[in-house]
């Protein structure tokens, strides 16, 4: 008997202005369904961080591959500026995730509202053309393999971020525009270096677009001040 096998793909950390996107594909076959059921994976949001990383091992020895894509500011930055959004990057890297892994189905959370149209456009770009899709919009919730992923691509996401802090020596929070340690770092790092921010926060953001306006502003207005003084 031949098993089907079956592809959950979700992400972790689209909306942080620091730190990459993770997109997680995850494998398995049907008798890896039902195990994964029986760990209870659910959501990652609705697990905590030490939930998540006693799972993680689990759903690894269950998974037949398991693939994680790390998309860093710089690609989404460049992206942006080229007229690819983040819902159409995302589906794009899902695609090199189909391609690779070769899946009977493909159960992916999908990013955007219109799933049809997200669908049809995953359908254009695989190799393979007899891929049954299912694209849904809070699948993590739905499917056993997608929230298994999800659960992989937020704990890859959170050792990333970790990662970045023991590299810049500086607790910055969880790297979102709600947190306030996120923010002060930014503009720490913006005073110390005239306005510019580094490469691992996303410059397109707008939290990022007002903070470098703000001081590229007063190092002018410094400037002009200078001039008046002589």
């Amino acid at each position: 008997m031949v098993l089907i096998k079956i592809l959950g793909i979700d992400e972790a950390g689209r909306g942080p202005v620091i730190g990459p996107m993770v997109i997680c594909g995850l494998m398995v076959d049907e008798n890896g369904e039902k195990k994964l059921r029986e760990i209870k994976v659910r959501d990652s949001k609705e697990l905590t961080p030490k939930k998540r990383e006693e799972l993680a091992p689990l759903i690894e020895k269950i998974a037949t591959h398991v693939v994680l894509l790390r998309v860093q500011p710089c690609k989404i930055d460049n992206s942006r500026k080229h007229g690819i959004n983040l819902n159409k990057l995302e589906a794009l890297k899902m695609i090199e995730i189909i391609n690779l892994l070769e899946p009977d189905r493909a159960i992916i959370d999908t990013p955007c509202v219109n799933t049809k149209k997200f669908e049809d456009f995953l359908w254009s770009k695989v190799e393979k053309k007899n891929i049954q899709f299912v694209c849904e919009n809070y699948a993590d919730k739905n499917y056993p393999v997608v929230s298994a992923a999800s659960i992989l691509a937020k704990v890859n996401r959170d050792k990333a971020i970790e990662e970045l802090k023991r590299k810049v020596g500086f607790d910055f929070g969880v790297g979102y525009p709600h947190d306030k340690r996120t923010i002060e770092f930014l503009h720490k790092l913006a005073k110390e270096n005239n306005g510019k921010l580094p490469n691992y926060v996303r410059h397109t953001w707008d939290t990022a677009e007002q903070i470098t306006k703000q001081y590229k502003q007063m190092r002018v207005l410094s400037f002009f001040k200078k001039l008046v003084k002589k």
